[in-house]
């Protein structure tokens, strides 16, 4: 069992950095795929970036190559996502997530993650 808490969003300039940091509690935090979700209004929840256990591998979304960063704390329990030249098309609400393995086929399957926080949200001003 986990719980994941994100926080680290808020208003930034287009252009901009922020980070978000996703704490987790449970004993078993550094065998999860952990992942960053976002959800822009009306629109359907989609992966930004995942990392394997012991960051052994890291897949982006298109759409933030080269922009943002995922990374682990596994001593820490934390997820970050280090967010640099953001767009507004980047607000969004973001979510962290937590799977136990990845079914194939897709790294952001959503079923895949069985653990989800409450989200936080980052809005891109132009």
């Amino acid at each position: 069992q986990l719980q994941l808490v994100e926080s680290g969003g808020r208003s930034v300039q287009a252009g901009g950095s922020l980070r978000l940091s996703c704490t987790a509690s449970g004993y078993t935090y550094t065998l999860y795929y952990m992942g960053w979700f976002c959800q822009a209004p009306g629109k359907e929840r989609e992966g930004v970036a995942t990392i394997a256990p012991g960051s052994v591998f890291i897949y982006y979304a298109d759409s933030v190559k080269g922009r943002f960063t995922i990374s682990r704390d596994n001593a820490k329990k934390t997820l970050y996502l280090q967010m640099n030249s953001v767009k507004p098309e980047d607000t969004a609400t973001y979510y962290c997530a937590a799977a136990n393995e990845l079914s194939g086929g897709s790294w952001f399957r959503n079923t895949d993650y069985k653990y989800w926080g409450q989200g936080t949200q980052v809005t891109v001003s132009s």
